[in-house]
């Protein structure tokens, strides 16, 4: 269970912007949408000119063992290397691992305009423009520095595997036991690659759209450094539940395409993606979404999850 930090105090803010944006003051402060598994807050300040500025304040929930100055490290640092190399990302300010200043651990990032898009008026473009930007990700160059800090990709992203057996959660779906008996015998004859940037939670819901065009890649916590197809998978499990398999394929043709290469390891990590789906994946899409004029109904979403999976483990004949 996550404990979500409360709203931060307005003159721990105030505090802040002595550091930020010297002679500001706070004049507004409200949680934004999507502030799910952390506390994220929307922050307005004006300056001694009367000029009005906004910046993000991010504080890491308590969830299990995780070292939220670390999380919150990396999550600076991946943004700033981002940012370096022109990226849709939140411009890095200030980086608190304490929570010296902002009372528990958490980073400040610039406001960056726009919203969620998972009901788009030209599909094509929409997935084209989603899998355009990740395989920009993918390739920005990552040296030792940059591994220092980021997580191992290969062993975040089957976290399912580590207690050694089947959890209750996978055993009570249908295809649970078969899914983690394929990741687990798979995994050691993973097809080498070579490892770029990860970003472990590629969704539409950490993706910012205005204009048609993506204005910000959200959500760097869980930053690492690995295979990418695993992301490319997992964009592809959320397409297949909101749109179908064909949805999904048409991402993959243009990241391909973007790439330059095709993705190893595709049915290995569609299979682990499906885990953080298959305890409720139609909680994963918002009720009675409309796609492409078609009711996105709960009952469609689960038909095609069955059929994401299954798809999946008939490439690797499992």
């Amino acid at each position: 269970m996550k404990e979500i930090p409360p709203l931060p105090q307005p003159e721990r803010i105030n505090t802040l912007l002595q550091t930020i944006a010297p002679g500001s003051r706070l004049v507004d402060l409200r949680p934004l949408d999507g502030s799910f598994s952390n506390s994220t807050v929307l922050a307005t300040a004006v300056t001694p000119t009367n000029h009005t500025h906004q910046f993000v304040v991010r504080r890491y929930a308590v969830f299990g063992d995780y070292d939220r100055g670390e999380k919150a490290r990396r999550e600076y640092k991946t943004l700033a290397l981002l940012a370096a190399h022109g990226l849709p990302v939140p411009e890095p300010l200030f980086l608190d691992t304490t929570g010296g200043v902002l009372d528990t651990p958490g980073i400040v990032t610039s406001f960056v305009a726009g919203g969620q898009v998972i009901a788009p008026v030209d599909v094509g473009s929409w997935v084209r423009e989603l899998a355009a930007t990740l395989a920009q990700i993918h390739a920005v160059p990552v040296t030792a520095v940059e591994t220092s800090f980021l997580l191992n990709a290969n062993a975040e992203v089957v976290w399912f595997l580590k207690s050694g057996h089947v959890p209750d959660y996978m055993q009570q779906h249908p295809q649970g036991e078969a899914i983690w008996q394929a990741v687990h015998d798979l995994l050691p004859a993973l097809v080498p690659v070579r490892p770029g940037l990860v970003h472990v939670d590629y969704w539409t819901g950490n993706i910012l759209w205005q204009g048609g065009r993506i204005t910000a890649v959200l959500d760097w916590e869980e930053a690492a450094y690995g295979d990418p197809g695993y992301d490319v998978a997992y964009m592809r499990a959320e397409l297949a539940l909101l749109g179908s398999l064909p949805l999904a394929d048409q991402f993959l043709a243009v990241y391909e395409a973007e790439s330059g290469s095709p993705v190893a390891n595709l049915p290995l990590w569609e299979l682990a993606a499906s885990v953080r789906f298959i305890e409720n994946p139609a909680g994963m899409i918002p009720e009675w979404q409309t796609f492409a004029d078609i009711p996105v109904t709960p009952e469609l979403v689960n038909q095609r999850f069955d059929q994401f999976v299954t798809q999946a483990r008939r490439k690797v004949r499992i």
